[in-house]
């Protein structure tokens, strides 16, 4: 059985990376600005980083109309003052020489021939109202990521047009996640790690996708004495700030967590009174949680029957105060059979604590109200989706409407229900595993639209490509974010337009919009953001000057019900008792079986990079591969078994993909495993993605979790062998 605690050796190389994060430059401009007071008398400029999809507050300072520095707002609630690797070397993408400067359209060549944004603008629209008059508007769909400029001017576009096919990223980081949390609590809750006595984490590392705010919370959570796991396959970034590291056998949380709760029920560990006076039909799940005993729990997942009991009562014993962190995509985001499983594993461990929306529990906090004007159109009814995501004897019944079954596009072509699809600040072809099916499928659609600013694998099959400006050169939509002091926050351009023929992604829908007539869904930027900071009661031009606006906490401590079909904790779901599973959850077995020699491949995020956009940032890029990050990480043990050392050139290879990396060779990841990160493996034609390492979707099959639809991003296996051997 494997079990592990921190040293301090393995702290310091836990900590390496920081360091290599801590000595990239804040200085974006063209080379290091050694003339401190030039900067201080330049001028500062309020934005929302755009190195991931966390959008931290920042200050981008300003010099002769360049950007040259840029530091995190105090006043935001995910930066504090702190900004990581990804900021910097995002700060680098307004002036990067694949940047689109004109609209293009694809020849019946092939290739790509620039036109005006009238032409574009005439074109789109005469083709999309065409597949709209013949095949419906549930033919059309909508390709985001799910920001309140997106919402605004993406999501009210295909609404107008009577489609509700609206897609976002996330179908690809945690949609499992979603699905399971909110049939059995009504929504995601934020873990208070800065308050709780015992943090258990599942597959998630603060210290590889970074938040500067839950970092600076763990650190807190550290020094008031609280107790953290980590339970990984890897022993990831995160570690450093760990006491003990539970290397779990992939794609066994699962059972860990029904272990946990029979040891909870089993030890009278639990909130009796709160899980029979706010669950429903507790004693269904009770009765089911019996057979999961650690000696069981155990066996499948390679961690010792003490441990297990010792996590599960080292929760109990701390309650309310103690819990299993919500993760993002993590162990459980999209990744195996049982994810969702596991998702509603994790909130009723968390119930079983009582710790719903207590300090130092699992918190459901909200975010302002944001409106818009009073006089625009509202859309009619929307055809049902095509996924069937929320309608009742679907597939997919299931699934987080807010994200949809993106895996299924290629499906959906291939049946003739999906004929036009727009895209923007999204990378579909890339983002889901296997590329082929993926590219074959956006290729066969009537009309691709993609709206980026270079040419990613997806802007590479689309008939149509819109310049976006960079978000640097840009103001967007007021958004708000919740949390027990929610705030209102906003991206303000910060240069001028380096390219003029780009636009913001507000005024190509909007633009577009008045080509299809439909302007009166739409207003400009700055009437949405002065009237949703009007009905707010807060001034816009403060926003404007601040960038970040705190608002009086509106949070109430104490369980307030639940968002679910019978108002209290699911204990046993109809829902997926209606969809062909069991109400209360229960033990799943991963899709695929690891043949003998052979490895699950498992994946995760690197610190200062953000999905597969941020390896064409030549800075982030050069690290990589100065610190060897695109290397697979091998189990010590099994390396000797195959003649593997530490930065040999090895071969990674299935009946999908073969490709050349070089090993990590460490006792710190289990056997059955080899890690690679998420973010490397581009095939785009752009300037900085030569060699720049394999991804782990070349190797993963197009499949589906059964229950959410999910693509099942490490239900594969692979051979490693080294190179020449």
């Amino acid at each position: 059985m494997l079990k592990s605690k921190m040293t301090r050796r393995t702290f310091l190389k836990a900590s390496a990376i920081t360091g290599v994060v801590a000595a990239s430059a804040s200085y974006v401009g063209r080379g290091n600005i050694s003339d401190a007071s030039s900067i201080q008398d330049a001028e500062k400029i309020p934005n929302l980083c755009n190195g991931c999809s966390s959008r931290c507050g920042m200050t981008v300072t300003v010099s002769d109309g360049r950007v040259v520095r840029v530091d995190g707002n105090p006043l935001h609630s995910r930066s504090r003052g702190t900004l990581c690797g990804r900021a910097h070397g995002a700060a680098l993408l307004a002036y990067h020489p694949d940047r689109l400067t004109e609209p293009l359209k694809k020849n019946e060549n092939g290739e790509f021939e620039p036109i005006s944004w009238e032409q574009a603008y005439k074109e789109i629209g005469e083709k999309l109202q065409t597949i709209i008059n013949e095949h419906g508007p549930d033919s059309f769909a909508y390709f985001q990521n799910p920001k309140r400029v997106q919402r605004l001017y993406g999501d009210r576009f295909v609404e107008a047009l009577g489609s509700a096919n609206i897609f976002s990223h996330n179908a690809s980081c945690n949609l499992s996640r979603d699905t399971g949390f909110k049939h059995v609590l009504g929504g995601v809750p934020s873990g208070d790690v800065a308050n709780a006595k015992v943090t258990l984490f599942i597959g998630r590392s603060y210290g590889d996708g970074i938040r500067p705010s839950q970092l600076q919370n763990l650190v807190t959570a550290k020094d008031n004495g609280s107790k953290i796991y980590i339970v990984d396959p890897r022993l990831n970034s995160t570690s450093n700030l760990a006491d003990e590291w539970l290397p779990i056998k992939p794609g066994t949380d699962l059972a860990l967590l029904l272990a946990i709760a029979n040891v909870l029920i089993e030890e009278n560990l639990y909130d009796k009174e709160f899980c029979e006076e706010h669950g429903n039909r507790f004693e269904d799940f009770e009765r089911e949680m019996k057979q999961y005993t650690p000696e069981w729990a155990s066996d499948k997942t390679d961690l010792s029957v003490d441990v297990i009991k010792q996590v599960a009562r080292d929760l109990g014993e701390n309650r309310p105060k103690a819990i299993v962190e919500q993760s993002w995509k993590g162990a459980f985001g999209c990744n195996y059979e049982n994810s969702t499983e596991t998702a509603r594993m994790v909130g009723l461990v968390n119930a079983l604590l009582g710790n719903i929306n207590v300090d130092g529990g699992m918190l459901f906090t909200s975010g302002p109200s944001l409106e818009s004007p009073d006089n625009l159109k509202e859309p009619g009814e929307l055809k049902p989706r095509v996924d069937g995501a929320g309608i009742k004897g679907e597939k997919w019944y299931l699934a987080d409407t807010a994200k949809g079954v993106g895996n299924a596009v290629p499906d959906f072509v291939k049946e003739g229900k999906l004929k036009a699809a727009f895209c923007q600040h999204h990378n579909p072809v890339r983002n889901h595993p296997d590329y082929e099916v993926m590219k074959e499928g956006y290729e066969g659609l009537d009309l691709l639209v993609v709206v980026d600013i270079w040419m990613s694998e997806t802007a590479e099959v689309a008939d149509y490509v819109l310049p976006e400006s960079s978000w640097l050169e840009r103001t967007e939509a007021v958004e708000g974010l919740g949390g027990k002091t929610p705030t209102v926050n906003l991206r303000v351009q910060a240069i001028d337009k380096i390219h003029p023929k780009t636009k913001n992604f507000s005024e190509i829908m909007s633009e577009l919009a008045d080509e299809m007539g439909l302007s009166d869904y739409f207003t400009d930027l700055e009437t949405e953001n002065r009237t949703a900071c009007e009905k707010l009661g807060i001034s816009y031009d403060e926003l404007l000057e601040q960038g970040t606006i705190q608002l009086e906490s509106t949070w109430e401590p104490g369980y307030q019900g639940s968002n679910t079909e019978s108002g209290k904790v699911e204990f046993a779901c109809q829902a997926f008792e209606d969809a062909g599973f069991t109400a209360v959850p229960k033990w799943v077995e991963p899709k695929v079986t690891i043949p003998e020699g052979e490895f699950r491949l498992i994946h995760g995020k690197q610190n200062i990079h953000s999905h597969t956009y941020s390896t064409n940032i030549p800075k982030l890029a050069q690290i990589s591969k100065e610190y060897n990050l695109d290397s697979v990480w091998i189990n010590k043990k099994r390396a000797d078994e195959l003649g593997i050392k530490d930065g040999d050139p090895v071969i990674i290879e299935n009946e999908m993909h073969t490709g050349k990396t070089t090993a990590k060779v460490t006792e710190a990841i289990h056997p059955e495993a080899a890690f690679y990160p998420s973010h490397y493996g581009s095939r785009a034609s752009l300037t900085y993605n030569d060699d720049n390492g394999l991804s782990i979707n070349d190797y993963t099959p197009h499949q589906y979790e059964a229950m959410s639809g999910a693509p099942n991003m490490m239900e594969t296996s692979v051979q490693i062998k080294k190179d020449g051997a």
